[in-house]
């Protein structure tokens, strides 16, 4: 548990959406909520009795200012260590009016409450030991969720499933590192506390699950921050046209002139609970114009950085430029990390022959790792099919698949699988034992600075300082 880093003041912030609204609810946390709470809170007319407070009930009435009501509330109270941050609470509902939320903050912070820094709540929550970093970030991936896998994923986190691996993990390691280090005091008498056979096991099975972690990065950032997907091809294969068709509006600019995409443009759409970043990349072509070629460039950074990429191809060319077409998209990507699905576009302009085209791509292409399929971007046909083909490639994961997508943890991760890594080169050249603990130690650091069990204040700033107030 971390040691509670601050001082026995009490805060208060807004803790709903700022602007009009049917309520707010205004949240109070600190040593004297409770007190704070009754000098502005009275029941019947008559001031409230904090001896009978009851925890986890709300109470109606009015918050009183110089003897004239500016509202009428429900107060909710919380008794420490039963609360969200772990100290008295207590959560007064008023009325959505700006003015209102305004004037109580207000009138609180007149009797000696103090407004809450960003994220304070949710850190004195981690300092009073309600939950772990891990845990803590949790809370702002679930406020921020925009679908269902997101969704899942900070749930996952929030119950302590990554944590609880962690821990596992790193009280293994701790047990180890204790009798290598118990062997430094005995080193005269050249004994072996440790079993070097037992070690090795332990350090594989944990570079194995760390390694699992840290692969999950791209896949866990991915769900988090919207799937990218790069629609990629030459010039005037529609790549424009199919996004505006994904989206139902003229986001990009369609012309028959070749280059008119210059740049990339992204945006998003929710496909069955899963957050899609579709971009619309320049056409792919040899060309010295300067803008145009740097807009290529781009194009082929969002290759590389996609997990789907939408291959354009167009009917109306011959089928040799179209098979080339492929190939050259084929060649950039990456099948251990990628999908591509190849659409054949235009095949509105040949109607009785796109069944034809598409068996003999598939034929000739010969890689099961690529689901090719016919549409008209213009004409809005067959977006079904790539509706399907994406759905197939969706990353939905068992609902307690453990994924990172927190790029401090991601980080960390690498630095434990180096260090640990570091151990079995070590243990396989017989460095001396006080090396290898202090490569064990620095594993055991990086794993603890994921959860908070070591940290420091800087950190704990950076990452709370990205909450809202009320939170």
């Amino acid at each position: 548990m971390q040691t509670n880093m601050f001082n026995n003041d009490t805060i208060c912030a807004i803790a709903t959406p700022a602007g009009l609204g049917a309520i707010a609810t205004i949240r109070i946390s600190g040593p004297e909520a409770f007190a704070l709470v009754a000098k502005v809170f009275k029941q019947h007319g008559k001031p409230f009795d904090t001896d009978k407070i009851v925890s986890h009930r709300a109470y109606y009435g009015h918050v009183v200012d110089n003897g004239e009501m500016l509202d009428e509330v429900l107060v909710t109270f919380f008794k420490a260590p039963h609360s969200f941050t772990g100290e008295d609470s207590a959560e007064i509902s008023v009325h959505g009016s700006v003015y209102i939320q305004e004037k109580l903050l207000h009138i609180l912070i007149a009797h000696g409450c103090r407004m809450a820094e960003a994220g304070e709540f949710t850190r004195r929550a981690f300092a009073n030991g309600k939950f772990d970093l891990t845990q803590a970030e949790a809370i702002a991936d679930l406020i921020s969720s925009q679908n269902e896998a997101s969704h899942r994923v900070a749930i996952n986190q929030l119950k302590g499933d990554f944590s609880k691996e962690l821990q596992v993990m790193r009280s293994k390691l701790l047990e180890m590192t204790a009798l290598m280090e118990l062997e430094l005091d005995f080193s005269e008498e050249d004994v072996e506390f440790a079993d070097r056979s037992q070690l090795k096991a332990l350090l594989q099975a944990t570079l194995d699950k760390v390694n699992i972690l840290k692969d999950s990065f791209r896949l866990g950032n991915a769900i988090k921050n919207g799937v990218p997907v790069a629609i990629v091809g030459q010039t005037n294969t529609g790549k424009s046209t199919l996004l505006n068709a994904l989206l139902g509006e003229d986001r990009a600019i369609v012309s028959d002139i070749a280059g008119t995409t210059r740049d990339t443009i992204e945006e998003t759409l929710n496909i069955n609970g899963i957050l899609y970043r579709f971009i619309d990349t320049a056409g792919l072509r040899q060309t010295d114009e300067t803008i145009e070629r740097i807009g290529i460039e781009r194009s082929y950074r969002k290759i590389k950085e996609a997990t789907v990429v939408i291959g354009m191809l167009d009917a109306t060319n011959d089928y040799e430029s179209m098979l080339s077409s492929a190939n050259d998209i084929l060649a950039k990507v990456d099948f251990d990390q990628q999908q591509l699905i190849l659409c054949i576009n235009k095949v509105d302009t040949l109607p009785d022959q796109g069944e034809a085209v598409l068996g003999q791509l598939r034929q000739d292409l010969d890689n099961d790792m690529i689901m090719v399929i016919c549409l008209s971007a213009k004409r809005k046909f067959g977006l079904n099919d790539l509706y399907n083909a994406l759905k197939h490639n969706q990353p939905l994961t068992h609902p307690d698949t453990t994924l990172v997508t927190n790029v401090r943890h991601y980080e960390a991760l690498l630095h434990a699988s180096d260090s640990l890594n570091h151990v079995k080169e070590g243990l396989e050249i017989n460095v001396p034992t006080d090396l290898v603990s202090q490569d064990l130690r620095q594993t055991i650091y990086h794993l603890g600075s994921i959860t908070g069990e070591i940290t420091t204040d800087e950190i704990l700033g950076t990452i709370f300082s990205r909450f809202c107030v009320g939170k």
